[in-house]
């Protein structure tokens, strides 16, 4: 039932009326910018610790990189459900409905961030030791991911308050809160190491105090008597329907995001048998390819808001042509990215340690992917169409089969027979280019513009047949 439609207010963007190109580029810069100053939190821990602590520092710190999205990549993908839960009923115009979506997820958010902290801080020496860390760091890692975790609650508020903010169309606020919090990070990076001189350990807690106060500034925010939707603690509560419909949409997503990350976590470990300078390499290598990432972030987050509120109004045709220019480009940005990372590989990698052989490393892996950018940013646009548009099981399924089974088996096979670290920096390009197939197939080929119909269709036929 539709309940009376509020005003829009600035806090919100209505993406099915206007020009869909710049209302997806008005959308997409404040996310972009955002993700510039969220790369900004993971490099400035890397490049602070390389520079001041040394490489033994640098490869603790990178030790481990894929451990933090293996267990935070699962709840984000439950805020991505969320956000095309809100999106959907924000473009149906259905204010109850979007109000309870958003104290849903709140509580959703609240739980798995209590989950995680408790979890990452028992198992972090479990977990390092299993993805083959070197002992010779092996305490500073503990410490570094013990004290990461213990803010755990802080970063998956912060990224559900985003994404809920970001389903209503607001992109710019969440980039202000997060500028502050970025530059308090490397403000207290400096202080903490530089200053202080204390352990890799005082990185971490940097990262959690910047996190603290960006979910601060979120929560204020949605909690002000002008926001349009404003957050009541009085309305959070376990609203069942609604949380079945985010579960529904958002278990699919986080499922997919973490089997990238099981898929990274044993690539990772494979290349920390190769020692401390192939870590420091790689990890090196993982924070400048994040700045590849940017525009393809943008540009899903922007294509999942619009394709939802676009279809939640039934407007397939408007949400077919966005998707079109999302897609292309998000590939054109990141291929551009891609090609500037290519010349300019060594240098990259020498700004994070002046090691000849962690610049080595670093470059030969950039040589290998970064040319194949373009079919990471399909990959991952057309998913963020699926999810938008209510099919995120598609996106699961792909990955699950493509970047974790096959890139795990290719990586298996070729370390039994050929003990080279250039062929485990091939599994990324051909993995893209696999799923990019399958997902140009699906987006050409299916009906997946009318996914929520089709939901609504198979919910009335179970109400009918109990």
């Amino acid at each position: 039932m539709k309940s009376a439609v509020l005003g829009r207010s600035r806090d919100t963007k209505d993406m099915t009326k206007g020009n869909p190109v710049s209302l997806i580029l008005a959308f997409a810069l404040p996310v972009f910018l955002s993700q510039v100053f969220q790369q900004l939190y993971n490099t400035a821990d890397s490049l602070i610790v390389g520079n001041f602590l040394g490489t033994s520092a640098l490869a603790a710190v990178s030790s481990s990189g894929t451990l933090i999205f293996l267990f935070i990549g699962f709840f984000t993908g439950l805020t991505m459900g969320a956000g095309v839960v809100i999106g959907r009923y924000f473009g149906a115009g259905e204010t109850d409905n979007v109000s309870r979506a958003i104290h849903a997820n709140l509580v959703v958010g609240l739980v798995s961030g209590l989950f995680l902290t408790v979890a990452g801080v028992i198992f972090t020496p479990t977990l390092l030791r299993w993805m083959n860390t070197d002992e010779a760091y092996m305490d500073e890692a503990v410490e570094y991911f013990r004290w990461y975790f213990s803010g755990a609650v802080a970063m998956v508020m912060y990224n559900t308050f985003k994404a809920t903010m970001n389903a209503l169309g607001d992109s710019k606020r969440p980039l202000y809160y997060l500028i502050f919090s970025s530059l308090l990070n490397i403000a207290l990076d400096l202080l903490f190491i530089g200053a202080f001189g204390w352990g890799v350990w005082s990185a971490a807690v940097a990262t959690v105090i910047s996190q603290l106060a960006s979910c601060v500034l979120c929560l204020v925010r949605m909690m002000s008597p002008s926001y349009t939707y404003r957050v009541s603690v009085k309305k959070l509560r376990f609203d069942r329907l609604m949380l079945r419909e985010i579960i529904r949409l958002g278990v699919p997503s986080g499922v997919q995001n973490s089997v990238i990350a099981l898929a990274n976590v044993v690539v990772q470990s494979q290349i920390n048998t190769f020692g401390e300078f192939a870590t420091a390499g790689f990890g090196t290598h993982a924070k400048i390819e994040g700045f590849a990432f940017l525009p393809i972030t943008s540009f899903n987050m922007a294509l999942t808001t619009y394709v939802s509120q676009n279809l939640g109004a039934g407007l397939y045709e408007r949400a077919k042509k966005g998707a079109r220019f999302g897609i292309l480009a998000a590939m054109i940005s990141a291929e551009l990215i891609g090609i500037g990372h290519y010349l300019l590989a060594d240098r990259l990698v020498a700004l994070f340690d002046q090691t000849p052989e962690v610049i080595a490393y670093g470059t030969t892996q950039a040589h290998t992917v970064t040319l194949f950018y373009c079919l990471l940013a399909f990959s991952h646009a057309v998913a963020a169409v699926c999810r938008g548009a209510g099919k995120a099981v598609v996106p699961m399924a792909v990955m699950l089969c493509v970047w974790c089974v096959i890139r795990v088996i290719y990586i298996i096979i070729v370390m039994k027979f050929v003990n080279e670290i250039r062929y485990i920096y091939w599994a990324y390009p051909i993995t893209w280019c696999i799923s990019s197939v399958i997902y140009l197939l699906y987006y050409l080929f299916s009906d997946w513009v009318h996914g929520f119909e089709q939901d609504h269709t198979r919910k009335m036929r179970k109400r009918h047949t109990a």
